[in-house]
């Protein structure tokens, strides 16, 4: 694994040195932060191939954190860690940028294969999907529309995927809710009508998603 680097974050120094010690082991090159702030400098500074970063932290938190290294454009795999199994944790997580969720206590054995998944899918050829002047790298959420970049929540990213699969036909609300919230949301359809309005907010003139009265929404005429 030489030449692979991680960034581990977490503000407790115990469990930052058995993460340290267990990647170490393995052959990694690892730089570790305590906090948040410390943790975006050692981004620009270390250029990591992945961030493993703690949920839970004082001051600017590890779901910010992520926000941040989405919003720059960066794209290195992100494993959250956390004390809480709970389903709007990890939703939380996921739309924030994350690529996969560890609940504490966890054995280094499972971390380790989580890491080594995140860095075989790193390893694998971009898939980029694109209608006209509107582009999407589906594994870095990484979108644009001509020369300009867009930012993109997690479900933002997901709802422009799910269109952009299937272009010129019309995905439904029921379909949306299904692929992009898992089927499990309390939330109504209504929502796959938000998250549409600050999809076309975001991609500008002139507009790309058509409302199908009744129905749901296109991509395209």
């Amino acid at each position: 694994m030489s030449g692979v680097g991680i960034l581990v974050v977490d503000d407790d120094p115990p469990i930052r040195r058995m993460l340290e010690r267990t990647l170490v082991a393995e052959g990694y090159e690892v730089t570790t932060a305590a906090d948040g702030g410390s943790a975006l400098v050692e981004v620009e500074r270390a250029a990591p191939d992945i961030l493993v970063l703690d949920v839970a932290m004082p001051g600017l938190g590890g779901l910010e954190v992520c926000r941040r290294v989405r919003t720059k454009g960066l794209g290195f795999p992100v494993l959250l860690l956390t004390a809480r199994d709970a389903v709007d944790e990890r939703v939380a997580g996921l739309d924030a940028g994350a690529d996969d969720y560890l609940v504490k206590p966890f054995a280094p054995e499972e971390l380790l294969a989580r890491i080594r998944a995140l860095l075989r899918r790193g390893r694998e050829p971009a898939e980029v999907l694109t209608f006209g002047d509107l582009v999407l790298e589906v594994s870095t959420r990484s979108a644009q529309r001509g020369d300009r970049r867009l930012v993109l929540s997690g479900r933002e990213a997901a709802l422009l995927e799910l269109l952009l699969r299937n272009s010129r036909q019309v995905v439904s609300r029921e379909l949306a809710l299904e692929r992009v919230w898992g089927g499990v949301t309390a939330a109504s359809p209504n929502v796959v009508d938000r998250y549409v309005n600050y999809l076309r907010r975001k991609l500008g003139e002139p507009p790309l998603i058509q409302a199908v009265r009744g129905t749901g929404f296109i991509l395209g005429r």
